[in-house]
This record gives C-alpha cells, structure tokens and sequence, in this order.
C-alpha cells in the first residue's frame, strides 16, 4: 500500500535506519543522503520517509509530500553551496529511465556543468 513502509525497500530501511545513510538533511517527512554511486561533486538523495513508487504516484497522493521533496531539494543545495551555481533536481520513473528503487527519490546534482541534454 502507498504510503506504508515496504518490507523489501531499500529506502524504506535507510528511514527506519536499518541499513545505514550518509544523511546531510532530515525533516518530519523527507531524507537526504548522499548518493553511493556520485554521478556529480554533489549528488544527493531525497526521499518521502513515506513509500511511493514514483513521482507521479507521490504527487497524485500527497502533493504536499512532493513539494517537501522540492524543498529539501534546495536546502541540500545550499548547504552544499551550490544553489548559486546552478544545479538539476531529477525524478527518474520507471525502469526504462533508470530508477532502480522504486521509491520515489530526487537527485540532486552539481559542483560540475551539467549538460543538456542529459544522458
């Protein structure tokens, strides 16, 4: 069910911190961590501590939830001193486009140029 933690889901276990996470920032609803596989000096997870499969599932169900995400978003950016530069927030959906965890995460990405377009 959307929403409730998944047994099977890696993310889900970094939120109640069964698997461990090199988190930058925590909030009531979201976690952001840093990607183990850093396509970029600043790559960073954020998750809803709720399960979603996806974005477009996270925003149909609780839109407030995806607008946390957004937000943290930016605050990992500035922490990491990158909002001035510039810097990308990516939702991959599906397997076709790359998400391996089907929990909704956000990538955040920068500290290099980032082309476009991406891939």
């Amino acid at each position: 069910m959307a929403g409730e933690p998944q047994a099977d889901c890696l993310f889900c276990k970094m939120v109640t911190k069964e698997i461990p996470a090199t988190v930058v920032r925590e909030t009531e609803t979201t976690l952001a961590f840093r990607d183990i596989n850093p396509q970029a000096p600043t790559h960073v997870l954020v998750i809803p501590k709720a399960h979603h499969p996806n974005a477009a599932a996270l925003a149909a169900a609780e839109p407030q939830l995806m607008a946390d995400i957004l937000r943290e978003a930016g605050e990992v950016a500035a922490g990491d001193g990158i909002d001035g530069t510039g810097y990308r927030v990516v939702f991959n959906t599906g397997a076709g486009a790359g998400q391996t965890v089907f929990h909704v995460h956000a990538h955040v990405l920068g500290g290099r140029g980032l082309n476009w377009p991406p891939g």
